[in-house]
């Protein structure tokens, strides 16, 4: 299949260009050329020289992650930035980046999937960014004692062993959940005025702590790297389905 039939699809997919003026990353095709026959696309969630190399021992065309190498562009590539790009260009290896996106597709996505381990139900997208959302809300099924929600999340999430931080500051019953992966932390307060019993997200800042005992509310940070593994694996089942070849590098950071 051609690079940019490839490219086009998962855009259209993913809604890339509705976050344009959203997001500080350049989603979309990030490094390849106009044109590429792909056979083999590899997924991963981070965009950097491990896994770079590890698509390339793979024999892949393509590299498709959430978190890709620039951040609002970049003023010279040198360093560190030639180092990562340099692998890319020498051995022909595209990369294929999205971010926000990929956490606020609702079927697809990193918030949908760790919705899916919980298996919650009735979602509605949440997490507002503009016009957009990054996350998605639900119901549990069966109402979760909070140290049963926190031990699904270990159990489920590849969090290379590192234990799921839980504020314990809210009821003794968790039904009502709003996710925000990564670095969710900043929608505590748009969960607690939901009414929402639980924000499930990546990783913490100090405040976070005072704001969640202040509101009521549960907080678990699961990892940043745990809680967004769940999109590009979706992608890779997509574009199985297209019939091209595909391989998923697990790097896990315990982050």
């Amino acid at each position: 299949m051609e690079l940019s039939n490839v490219v086009d699809r998962l855009d259209e997919e993913l809604g890339t260009a509705d976050y344009a003026d959203l997001d500080a990353s350049a989603n979309g095709l990030q490094v390849g050329p106009d044109e590429a026959e792909i056979e083999r696309v590899a997924f991963a969630v981070d965009g950097v020289r491990e896994t770079f190399d590890r698509a390339i021992e793979a024999d892949a065309d393509l590299l498709v992650v959430h978190h890709g190498l620039s951040w609002g562009g970049f003023d010279r590539v040198t360093g560190r930035t030639y180092d990562r790009i340099a692998p890319l260009i020498e051995n022909d290896l595209a990369l294929y980046v999205s971010h926000l996106p990929l956490d606020g597709q609702q079927e697809l996505g990193n918030a949908a999937g760790v919705a899916d381990v919980l298996g919650l139900e009735d979602r509605t997208p949440f997490g507002e960014l503009g016009p957009e959302y990054i996350g998605q809300r639900g119901t549990a099924a069966d109402a979760y004692a909070p140290d049963e929600l926190r031990e699904r999340l270990e159990d489920t999430l590849e969090t290379d062993g590192e234990p799921v931080q839980h504020l314990d500051f809210g009821p003794d019953e968790i039904e009502d959940v709003a996710v925000v992966t990564g670095s969710g932390v900043d929608w505590l307060g748009e969960a607690a005025a939901a009414d929402a019993d639980a924000l499930v997200t990546g990783e913490g800042k100090g405040k976070a702590y005072h704001e969640a005992q202040e509101a009521g509310i549960h907080v678990f940070l699961a990892g940043h790297y745990a809680t967004e593994t769940f999109g590009v694996r979706s992608l890779q089942d997509l574009v199985e389905e297209w019939g091209l070849e595909t391989t998923y590098l697990e790097v896990p950071t315990g982050l």
